[in-house]
């Protein structure tokens, strides 16, 4: 019974063909997918495809140890990437790596010095009583003449029936010519308006200024910059207030709830910043179904903050706004009802997407992390194009020495080797084209070279397996079984192999910052491939290829030949034909 079972095992690789079949569907499904999705080459790095790398590190403030989080470090990729958007870069890429690292690639194209700037600093949150506000300046987005004047009626009939309806309103009766509305929700007890009410730059209602919790007003270098301001120039936005240390006013743009108009401002000193937020959280009011911010103040934060709500409320429109500033940009201007102190929530016309934005810029303010410049590579496009060129002549001499040497020695065989190189190739290079557009995966140099190293490892597998079947054959087996009896041997020594050169991918992976994560990533990768090529290809591509007389008959030319590789048939035959003799010498002695 014993002999029947060990024949099964040896007859179930008897069926290669369903290994080949499925990594030809598996050939086909990945190239479909590739031309499906519109990719059909991987997606370059900034060091082959030309821009700017910035390494950001992430620090904790002093008295702090536990800020560095998966949630606060995601928190800042999105305020970072907000950031790169607002240069009008496309493609961008702003991504996490390691535990404390930010990666912010941007395409060539790109000003280094003004990306520097916006995403090489830590965030700045402050929040500052508003002193003047003047509204309506139309953002340069172009718009058809036709209808743009009648939009621009349409503000205005809003703006007049909703200073009606506002009593406040009177005290501010506006200098501007059109002022939109802003005003984005009612008065809520201990609570925040979204949005200012209309208002103009009226600078003869500041007789209450001893009740402000600011200075006079504004200084006339001041009211010139403000007068000068044309919020709807992004490098003017860019520059207002810059180099102005929180203790002075300073001049802001922002923009109206819309998103059709700039709102400019003058504000007074701050008052608090992003660090007195202990908390920001977008939620949906129960009693409205309406989109809110909850804010949560720390214990200084809250006694400063009631402090100034209190102050604020007593004011007039526009000064009894307090304006929330990122980066010098007024994110949001809620005016003050009443006197708040932990607790105060941002009412108004917010979507989900608004809400959960102006959550996380008042999150991140209140994050205790500094951001430092780790490093900052600029390439450009000819010197990314010449490294890729490079690249891959390298890779293509080093493909070629290898086929050259399995020509050379093992002949026939060389061919099983060639054909499982270019299976490997094809899903490398189909699964990496597929990775950009899902996980932006981006082929640096590095990557290249991890590639290039992937040849020399899937060709030492395909060697391990043909010097186990060798060694069958030169102990007198036939091909047919010795590469049935080769394969487990060869099975262990190709798993174990592969398995430290995955090991050592993955902690380079996990200890490496920056582009030499490309390596690692493109090393593990590869070498999993190897894993699946020998197991689902090569091994039943061999067994084929040994029932053909070529291989099997041992052609000096097959890299099989039992003479050339020393084989000793007779002392095999010897210890078979053994008991057949035995039999004879029985009868004789009887």
């Amino acid at each position: 019974m014993a002999a029947p079972k060990k024949g099964r095992r040896q007859s179930a690789p008897g069926k290669p063909g369903r290994s080949l079949v499925f990594i030809l569907i598996a050939l086909v499904a990945l190239t479909g997918g590739m031309f499906l999705s519109g990719h059909t080459t991987p997606r370059l790095g900034i060091d082959l495809a030309g821009g700017t790398s910035i390494t950001l590190e992430a620090k904790n403030e002093p008295g702090q140890k536990n800020a560095i989080n998966p949630t606060n470090m995601n928190t800042a990729v999105d305020i970072i990437n907000n950031r790169v958007n607002g240069l009008g870069v496309s493609e961008a890429e702003v991504q996490t790596q390691g535990d404390k690292n930010i990666i912010v690639n941007i395409p060539k194209g790109s000003n280094e010095k003004q990306a520097r700037e916006q995403v090489g600093t830590t965030a700045q949150l402050y929040f500052r009583p508003v002193i003047t506000q003047t509204s309506g300046q139309p953002t340069p987005e172009p718009t058809p003449s036709s209808s743009s004047g009648t939009d621009k009626e349409k503000d205005k009939d809003k703006a007049t029936d909703k200073a009606t309806d506002k009593a406040t309103d009177k005290a501010t009766d506006g200098n501007s010519p059109s002022s939109t509305p802003t005003s984005q929700g009612r008065a809520v007890s201990e609570a925040l308006k979204a949005d200012p009410t209309p208002s103009a730059s009226d600078k003869g209602k500041d007789g209450k200024k001893d009740k402000a919790p600011s200075p006079d007003p504004a200084t006339a270098k001041l009211q010139e910059q403000f007068t000068k301001l044309d919020c709807t120039d992004k490098k003017a936005r860019a520059a207002a207030g810059r180099g102005i240390k929180p203790s002075e006013p300073t001049i802001a743009c922002g923009k109206s709830p819309d998103g059709k108009t700039w709102d400019k401002f003058i504000l007074a000193p701050a008052e608090l910043n992003g660090k007195d937020v202990d908390d920001a959280k977008a939620t949906i009011r129960q009693e409205t179904g309406a989109w809110v911010v909850n804010m949560e103040f720390t214990k200084g934060g809250a006694k400063k903050f009631s402090n100034v709500t209190s102050k604020l409320s007593q004011q007039q429109p526009p000064q009894n706004q307090f304006a929330i500033v990122l980066d010098g940009e007024v994110a949001s201007a809620p005016s003050v009802n009443s006197t708040l102190s932990t607790n105060a929530e941002i009412s108004g016309s917010f979507n989900q997407e608004s809400a959960k934005d102006l959550a996380n810029i008042l999150s991140y303010g209140a994050l205790p992390l500094t951001f430092h410049e780790q490093s900052v590579t600029t390439v450009s496009p000819a010197l990314g194009g010449e490294q890729l060129k490079a690249g891959l002549i390298a890779g293509a001499i080093g493909l070629a020495l290898v086929v050259i040497y399995l020509v050379l020695y093992y002949r026939g065989l060389s061919l099983i080797a060639i054909a499982s190189l270019l299976v490997s190739a094809a899903l490398t290079y189909t699964i990496m084209t597929l990775l950009g557009p899902t996980i932006k995966f981006a082929l640096n140099l590095p990557a290249v070279c991890g590639a290039i190293v992937a040849i020399g490892i899937t060709a030492d597998s395909f060697i391990v397996f043909f010097e186990r079947v060798r060694d069958e054959i030169r102990e007198g087996r036939t091909l047919r079984p010795a590469v049935e009896r080769g394969w487990p041997r060869a099975r262990r020594t190709i798993l174990v192999s592969d398995f430290v050169s995955f090991l050592a991918a993955a902690v380079l992976f996990v200890v490496t910052v920056g582009k030499v994560q490309g390596f690692a990533f493109t090393l593990g990768l590869t070498t999993l491939l190897d894993v699946v090529v020998v197991f689902f290809f090569t091994k039943p591509l061999m067994t084929l290829m040994a029932r053909k007389k070529f291989f099997a008959s041992g052609h000096k030319w097959s890299g099989l030949d039992p003479q050339r590789l020393g084989a000793k048939p007779p002392l095999r035959r010897s210890r078979r034909t053994t008991p057949p003799t035995a039999g004879p010498v029985d009868p004789k002695e009887a």
